[in-house]
């Protein structure tokens, strides 16, 4: 039973994903485009995360805490880039 709730929770966050992906190729302005794309990495930590629990590896989740240092490391430089033009100071 638990299997199945696993499937259709990877379907829904897969869903989510492909709508973030529009929304990234579509986004009337900038800043929709910068939180697509760090709701497009959170979704990705998500399915990474029920992929783990599907496969029963722990190595996926090691690889999801990997994905949330770089996503939101990588969400500030966007954001300070498109305020300042500059990263680093």
């Amino acid at each position: 039973m638990i299997g199945v709730a696993l499937h259709i929770a990877a379907a829904g966050i897969a869903l989510a994903l492909l709508l973030n992906g529009w929304r990234l190729l579509r986004g009337p302005a900038l800043g929709d485009r910068i939180v697509a794309l760090d709701t497009m990495v959170i979704n990705a930590i998500a399915l990474i995360v029920l992929i783990g629990m599907i496969g029963g590896s722990d190595t996926y989740f090691e690889a999801a805490l990997l994905l949330a240092m770089v996503g939101f490391v990588s969400t500030i430089a966007y954001c300070k880039f498109v305020l300042r033009g500059d990263i680093v100071e």
